[in-house]
């Protein structure tokens, strides 16, 4: 077990390329599955969740092989030994669900135990039964979940939420069923679109991309293909943060602003901008920081919702620079009910925090916050516990990191570049 030792009060300043989109970069290695030609993906970040997937595959048959570039894996599922997911590696990772369509459009069959991931409050896989229940798919569950399938068949199919993961087992299922599938209320986030367009790339034939109704004519066999993933926004948005509190100079580069444009505006009720250079944004240090009131003087809001509506992921995250911020706003997160657990952590270095319920935080700031001993207890929260820590006043220390690294690549090492004490060592 490691953890981070971190000495606060040194501002973030340099330049620092973004890495890779977790969230596509996981159903983009899934959607390898669907073909038996060789698939090479690149910009994959380098962090636990990828290497356990790509584990996973292993132990499906399948060959995972680094081509020496960095973030760049050539992936080949040219046969499928079984249909059994180990329970000891789904158990480990949330993604672990995303296997269920392209093993049911590619063999017909999977079994899985429950997905493991962050704990912050109920995640339904309804969804994904749903929309699997209506290409045709059979489902038993008994501890384990047992997909099967004689032949899929496309589908009108209207999900009842606009789930991410569950859009995407829709989207690699059809791809290669039988018919067309008109797929709405679907979600739209940038790591769907990846996924979309690198089907498109292997000779599948979906339209609609980016919006909430996807058309996808199954076809009967995908190809191999080169794909690059885009920017992980949750980690732009991340840095944005740590540049702001600790008013920090900073450069993003191959950050794909264009889809930044709703968190630029949540961050810019904090008083926090930032100028767009090609690819790259700039955050300047901004002193004060300063709540932008509504209209008439009042309390302003940051509330989560599905694309494009501001991140939820970024919530913790946006909740913790509002510390350092003068004003009042309030944080509403209405996704996840255990998601603002580790508001306490906040309190307890200082920060003037009213927690209202699971969902609601009203934060006045700014707040003088002094170092403390910490514990992950999602990937998100853990990184709101190092933005505290880096704007906090002496020492702190945070456990379970192996919880951030899941979603942070080399967080330590990018940080400790751009100037911050920060190191990795035993617990």
């Amino acid at each position: 077990m490691h953890q981070y030792r971190i000495e606060g009060g040194y501002p973030l300043k340099g330049t620092i390329k973004a890495s890779g989109n977790k969230n596509a970069a996981l159903p983009c290695i899934t959607a390898a599955i669907l073909s038996e030609e060789e698939v090479v993906l690149k910009n994959i970040p380098l962090i636990e969740d990828v290497y356990v997937l790509f584990d996973i595959l292993r132990e499906l048959g399948g060959s995972v092989q680094e081509t020496g570039n960095r973030g760049e894996f050539k992936i080949t599922m040219g046969s499928i030994n079984t249909h059994d997911v180990p329970p000891e590696l789904a158990k480990k990772i949330r993604a672990s669900i995303l296997l269920a369509g392209p093993m049911l459009a590619r063999s017909g069959k999977v079994v899985l135990s429950p997905p493991g991931g962050d704990v912050i409050g109920r995640r339904r896989l309804d969804t994904h039964m749903l929309v699997l229940k209506g290409l045709g798919a059979q489902i038993d569950i008994d501890g384990q979940i047992s997909f099967s399938a004689n032949k899929l068949k496309g589908d009108d199919i209207f999900l009842d939420e606009a789930s991410v993961t569950a859009t995407e087992n829709a989207i690699m299922a059809a791809a290669l069923a039988e018919g067309t599938t008109i797929l709405r209320n679907v979600a739209s986030e940038p790591h769907v679109q990846d996924l979309c367009n690198m089907i498109n790339s292997m000779g599948g034939k979906i339209s609609g991309i980016g919006s909430n109704i996807l058309t996808i004519q199954g076809v009967k066999k995908l190809h191999g293909t080169e794909f690059s993933i885009g920017a992980d926004f949750m980690e732009v948005g991340s840095y944005i943060g740590l540049a702001a509190v600790t008013g920090g100079d900073l450069t993003i580069t191959k950050a794909d602003p264009h889809h930044l444009r709703m968190v630029k505006m949540g961050f810019a009720k904090l008083g926090i901008h930032w100028e767009t250079q090609g690819d790259s944004i700039h955050i300047s240090p901004v002193q004060p920081m300063k709540v932008v009131s509504d209209l008439g003087g009042m309390i302003p809001k940051i509330d989560d919702a599905p694309w494009p509506g501001f991140p939820p992921d970024l919530l913790s995250i946006i909740l913790t620079v509002a510390t350092q911020v003068e004003g009042t706003i309030l944080i509403h997160e209405k996704m996840f009910e255990s998601r603002m657990f580790f508001v306490d952590k906040l309190i307890g270095m200082g920060a003037k925090i009213v927690l209202c319920d699971p969902h609601r935080a009203v934060i006045s700031g700014p707040s003088r916050l002094s170092g403390s001993q910490l514990v992950s207890p999602d990937v998100r929260a853990g990184m709101a516990m190092v933005i505290a820590a880096l704007a906090a006043e002496g020492s702190s220390t945070i456990q379970n990191i192996y919880q951030i690294e899941r979603g942070y690549e080399g967080l330590a090492d990018k940080l400790s570049s751009l100037g911050a004490v920060i190191s990795r060592e035993e617990a």
